[in-house]
């Protein structure tokens, strides 16, 4: 018999946040949206795993990740040194795979690292209702501190929503909107002008993006994570698909003024990821 499955909400905002893919020596990137290994980063130290111990089931849980606060992008002046003092090696390595020091002799470099500032994600993980619930403990009272993406990123509480006994394409469907009360209030006052209105139009549905990992997925992404040891790190692909849903958005009264409760004119909006 086939183990029942559910899926665990995770709400991931914070001042900053870092979701690096691609990122390689001096440059530290971040993607738009939070990657699968740095979900199960996440999982994994909640639940007291090691960087060297073997993830077990973890990699095998499905993901999806709702966007419903992009944020916007920071690009962060900073420097490395060795904190013994030392000049800092070359990047180039000889035969023996030694790192000869910097000539003439370097003590500083400048790195460029960007982050996500005040972005505000919802991320779904499916899998085995037995594991979710001690994961979903372990998110509530994690054995190792929290990140979002980089351990200088700590999230805003709370980050559990929860498990749900549904589909994850329904659970990000239904889950209301995470979004801060500034960025809804000023999403409502935005479209109130556009109506011509005297008041904020605070509608009942709004459209998000989503990402869905999907074995029939358009897409291809390398973050599934294989191993997070130092020595070791090893990821593998995944194929996902890109979607909009409308979910609620959970004000308290709404302007609704079509038959279906949905307001006009929040269908899809090119520009929403913008914030326009």
């Amino acid at each position: 018999m086939t183990a029942p499955s559910a899926v665990l909400l995770l709400r991931l905002a914070g001042p900053l946040q870092s979701w690096g893919v691609r990122s390689s020596f001096n440059r530290r990137d971040t993607g738009a949206e939070p990657s699968k290994s740095g979900v199960i980063g996440l999982l994994a130290a909640a639940a007291g795993l090691a960087r060297e111990e073997p993830l077990g089931q973890l990699p095998l849980l499905r993901l999806g990740v709702r966007v419903d606060q992009p944020g916007t992008l920071l690009r962060d002046y900073h420097t490395v040194s060795d904190f013994r003092g030392r000049p800092l090696p070359q990047a180039g390595v000889s035969a023996k795979g030694i790192q000869k020091p910097t000539s003439p002799a370097k003590n500083t470099h400048v790195t460029t690292r960007f982050y996500l500032q005040d972005a505000v994600f919802v991320a779904a993980v499916e899998g085995p209702e037995d594991l979710l619930r001690t994961l979903d403990t372990a998110v509530r009272n994690p054995a190792f501190p929290l990140a979002l993406g980089r351990r200088s990123c700590p999230p805003t509480q709370p980050v559990s929503l929860g498990l749900r006994e549904t589909g994850l394409e329904t659970a990000l469907r239904t889950e209301p909107w995470q979004s801060s009360s500034f960025a809804r209030e000023r999403y409502a006052a935005r479209l109130g002008r556009e109506r011509g209105l005297d008041r904020p139009f605070r509608p009942a549905f709004i459209d998000r993006s989503v990402t869905l990992e999907d074995e029939g997925g358009d897409d291809v992404l390398q973050d599934n994570p294989v191993s997070f040891d130092p020595r070791a790190r090893a990821f593998t692909s995944r194929r996902v698909r890109h979607a909009w849903l409308s979910i609620p958005t959970g004000f308290d009264s709404t302007d609704d003024d079509t038959p279906d409760g949905r307001a006009l004119g929040t269908g899809h909006d090119p520009f929403a990821l913008l914030g326009w």
